[in-house]
């Protein structure tokens, strides 16, 4: 058998590495294993969604004493990251040491410059926590609803660290998010969750559930009252970084260093490019009528509120046999998304969006292309708006 020839390089790299080289690698193998045991560890919704499994069932803790300690070991881990000389690395390792320095550099800019436990209350919404044990089978159905039961005891410490941490005055676009999210949460908790857990036959199990759960659907409504009520009325419009934390927010978590004034600069002149796209494409439909025109009427052709799932999962096989068809990328498995409506504690923030398996899940290969459909309660103008984003075209 031929040996690959990235394990000839990978040979010769370990073979001509100096004794100092290999250590400087060692120690940020050490330190980078160290810092993402931590990071998971005050992360554990976050570690199950990636397919790390003994962290099910464990809770995150948003007190500001933990918050503070997690900020503290950020930027422990920050100077020991980078005292590392990059040249002494290979150069996947010299990537490595520039990827995880940057990603701890915004983890430590989302707590200390955009506030996130002081500013959004977003934060502290408990549904995305639990719903990773009902949308992937990664384990027995009664062992993922112990797990649920472990999170969910966490709900009202929750919303009492939200009390705590949030500042009294807050964004407005924040707060009405999060009072959707919140309440979106507790009826996702109410109905969503139980019905996902109905096949469970152990009686004291589902006694102990049915108690546990139903505590933490009031304390997510709850809290959306809290936010409503005592928040909301001294809510402000003041949630722009600013120049400088802009700057800052770039150069960490996107590694460009360009000014705001030439990203703007090249952003509209991208916009032109579209522009004439867009013109020309009308144009191709129909010559007859301004583009704009031409824009909105196609867009009412679109699905109706009871179709747009299953119109979805047809144009979505349309789509992967077009892609098919013309050769244009290989398709290697015949698993397909399953496509369901997005859950009701996530809908304030999204229009679809795609849960694919985490990168370490061995078991649980479901992934779901979530849509969110229109509200019973909204205005007939309002859904028919709605409506028009998934138009066809």
């Amino acid at each position: 058998m031929k040996t690959p020839i990235w394990v000839l390089g990978a040979i010769l790299l370990c073979c001509t590495l100096t004794p100092a080289l290999a250590d400087e690698a060692q120690r940020f193998d050490d330190l980078s294993q160290q810092f993402l045991d931590g990071y998971f560890a005050w992360r554990p919704g976050f570690a199950v969604n990636l397919g790390l499994h003994d962290y099910d069932g464990k809770v995150a803790e948003r007190s500001k004493s933990s918050i503070a300690s997690e900020l503290a070991r950020l930027k422990e881990f920050e100077i020991k990251i980078a005292a590392i000389d990059p040249a002494k690395l290979d150069p996947t390792g010299r990537l490595d040491d520039r990827v995880l320095l940057s990603a701890i550099r915004a983890e430590i800019f989302e707590i200390e410059d955009t506030r996130r436990y002081q500013l959004n209350p977003m934060a502290y919404v408990l549904g995305g926590e639990v719903n990773v044990y009902i949308e992937r089978d990664f384990g027995p159905l009664e062992q993922r609803l112990a797990s649920v039961i472990q999170v969910e005891r966490s709900a009202r410490k929750l919303v009492d660290a939200a009390k705590e941490n949030l500042d009294d005055a807050l964004p407005k676009p924040f707060v009405e998010t999060a009072i959707r999210s919140a309440k979106g949460s507790g009826e996702f908790l109410d109905h969503d969750l139980p019905r996902a857990f109905a096949p469970v036959k152990d009686p004291a199990l589902l006694s102990q559930f049915k108690e546990i759960n139903t505590a933490a659907a009031k304390a997510m409504r709850d809290y959306a009252n809290w936010l409503k009520t005592d928040k909301l009325p001294k809510a402000n419009a003041s949630f722009a970084l600013g120049r400088e934390k802009y700057v800052k927010m770039l150069q960490t978590q996107e590694l460009i260093t360009l000014s705001p004034e030439r990203i703007l600069e090249i952003g509209l002149a991208q916009v032109k490019r579209h522009q004439a796209v867009f013109n020309n494409a009308a144009r191709t439909i129909d010559p007859s009528r301004p583009p704009l025109e031409v824009f909105n009427q196609i867009q009412k052709d679109h699905p109706t509120a009871d179709g747009l799932i299953p119109d979805t999962r047809r144009d979505l096989e349309a789509i992967r046999q077009y892609v098919i068809d013309h050769r244009l990328v290989t398709i290697p498995s015949e698993v397909r998304a399953e496509v369901m409506e997005t859950p009701g504690f996530n809908r304030a923030g999204s229009f679809a969006s795609m849960s694919s398996p985490g990168a370490f899940e061995t078991k649980a290969r479901e992934a779901i292309y979530y849509v969110t459909p229109v509200e019973n309660d909204w205005s007939a103008q309002r859904k028919e708006e709605w409506l028009t984003s998934f138009n066809y075209y």
